[in-house]
């Protein structure tokens, strides 16, 4: 068994990303939203803080602290309970970073890795979601054919974060187009190669203040060296159970948040000389969504614990994601429903969360821890 009580190291780490949440992102996260952008020096500020560079090796630049999922997953959470495009945005560069750190070979990580422990935050960023109706993460069409001692890319690519600044991309292709997560690539793809068209940045629902981008790979051709882990490749199903566990912390954050506004607003608004949260009909949906954030909780945990002692979490990370993305569409809905009319207006934040609660099914790959 694991334990669930943070070591002193875990709690130091999440109290500065909750101060740094509450103090920096909570105030501007409605006008980043309004704006379409991350405003003033807020990523700066963001990339002090040494969350992505932190595990990398001092040999490359970094912290030297050990990788750990389960710390990862105590920030995530708090960064997301902060503002949801912000916190990706803050922690985009770990998706290239951290897939090289794991399964990279040394001259990958020479080369690449010393630019997260820079004073400015990293211009890298990874491809993996398509624009493709029900997108399956172990059936991609995007395809790396291997001619002539050289891979080959073909495809399309969305919900890139940050790719319209990023200088390198990781790009994820079904090695000679064959289904399975064993015969998934990483492919290192510098921006300006040719064949490589960054699209316009993306109009969403949610996550508004973050920079996404389609990207097209048109016969694209890299060599043996940009292929991520050289010869013997990538785990990429491991990759994607980091993912897994960094998205739904990133969920309950974001649950967190509006569970914890609609329960202050009941207790606040009198309706019949009485607060709301005196109805059942309010109460027990509030509770019922605070015990479904709880049990997700545990389960990203367990997969996050399996990760750092070496174990397979496919499956725990796979279910937790599922649960995961329902929990917080039910939670931010039900904060909507709790304000009910005010619900709808901007003057509260619960339709931002609802917002960007519901795009968590479709955000595969988008963080990792």
């Amino acid at each position: 068994m694991f334990s669930l009580e943070p070591s002193e190291e875990q709690r130091m780490i999440r109290e500065t990303a909750r101060s740094f949440a509450a103090e920096r992102m909570r105030p501007v996260a409605r006008a980043c939203d309004e704006k379409g952008e991350i405003l003033g020096d807020l990523l700066e500020a963001a990339w002090e803080l040494g969350l992505v560079s932190a595990a990398i090796p001092e040999a490359y630049g970094g912290a030297g602290m050990e990788r750990s999922a389960v710390t990862g997953a105590l920030v995530m959470e708090e960064l997301g309970w902060g503002d949801l495009s912000i916190a990706m945005a803050m922690m985009a560069p770990a998706l290239f970073a951290y897939p090289l750190l794991s399964d990279g070979t040394e001259e990958q990580k020479q080369k690449y890795l010393p630019l997260v422990g820079g004073g400015s935050p990293a211009r890298l960023t990874a491809a993996l979601v398509e624009p493709v109706l029900q997108f399956d993460a172990s059936s991609l069409a995007a395809t790396a054919a291997l001619r002539g001692g050289r891979y080959v890319l073909s495809g399309k690519k969305c919900f890139v974060p940050l790719g319209g600044s990023a200088d390198v991309f990781l790009v994820y292709a079904a090695l000679e187009g064959r289904p399975g997560y064993e015969h998934v690539g990483g492919f290192i793809v510098e921006r300006g190669k040719k064949g490589l068209a960054i699209g316009q940045r993306e109009r969403n629902m949610g996550l508004k203040a973050l920079d996404t981008v389609e990207l097209e790979c048109d016969q694209v051709e890299v060599g043996e060296e940009a292929v991520l882990g050289g010869a013997k490749g990538c785990e990429f199903a491991r990759i994607m159970s980091y993912s897994r566990v960094a998205l739904c912390a990133l969920a309950i954050g974001v649950a967190r948040a509006a569970n914890e506004y609609a329960r202050d607003y009941a207790k606040e608004r009198i309706a019949f000389g009485e607060p709301i949260a005196h109805k059942q009909a309010i109460s027990f949906m509030i509770a019922e969504d605070y015990m479904d954030i709880e049990a997700a909780r545990l389960l990203t945990w367990e997969a996050a614990w399996r990760l750092d002692t070496g174990r397979d979490a496919f499956k725990e990370a796979y279910l937790a994601k599922l649960f995961t993305d329902q929990m917080v569409v039910k939670a931010t809905d039900n904060a909507v429903q709790t304000l009910g009319g005010h619900g709808y207006i901007r003057e509260h934040p619960v339709e931002l969360w609802l917002r960007n609660g519901r795009g968590f099914s479709a955000f595969e790959g988008m963080a990792t821890v």
